[in-house]
């Protein structure tokens, strides 16, 4: 199964599209527990979704479960570099570059805090790819954005 998150109007060919609202095929709200079984997705695409999801290690989590060992997630989100992340009224999570190091298994940020029941993150990926670009918004502020590849690992 391949998933396209946060989908609205945007149709992927090969993707199940998935929103909290329709046009979908899936009407899931991605805050609550998935509703796919563990290892059960080959690969997620998730474009201007994350950021509209309060709990990163919920959100994170939640991806990691789903996806099957090897399974991998394109996710691009605005960043807190320049005003993409914080203009959007219905954006409630705010994310960098950064944020991604505490989800690869084996970074110091992430291991440092492994078992501790207050971190509670439970997602081990490697970082295939991270690229970050920008662009100009009609009012000439800076608009970034990091689009990640991760691949789960189990």
């Amino acid at each position: 199964m391949r998933l396209n998150l946060g989908s609205c109007d945007r149709v992927i060919s090969g993707f199940v599209a998935v929103d909290i609202c329709e046009p979908a095929d899936v009407i899931a709200d991605l805050s609550q527990p998935w509703p796919w079984p563990d290892s059960s997705v080959e690969e997620v695409l998730a474009f201007d979704v994350f950021e509209h999801l309060q709990d990163k290690r919920q959100t994170m989590n939640e991806l990691w479960r789903v996806l099957r060992s090897g399974g991998r997630a394109t996710i691009e989100v605005p960043t807190i570099r320049g005003v993409g992340a914080v203009c959007d009224p219905t954006h409630v999570s705010f994310w960098s570059a950064g944020d991604f190091e505490y989800y690869e298994k084996g970074n110091y940020a992430r291991e440092r805090f492994r078992g501790s029941s207050y971190y509670g993150v439970k997602a081990d990926f490697r970082i295939v790819s991270l690229d970050q670009s920008s662009y100009k918004n009609k009012f000439g502020e800076d608009v970034w954005k990091v689009k990640v590849v991760l691949e789960a690992l189990k």
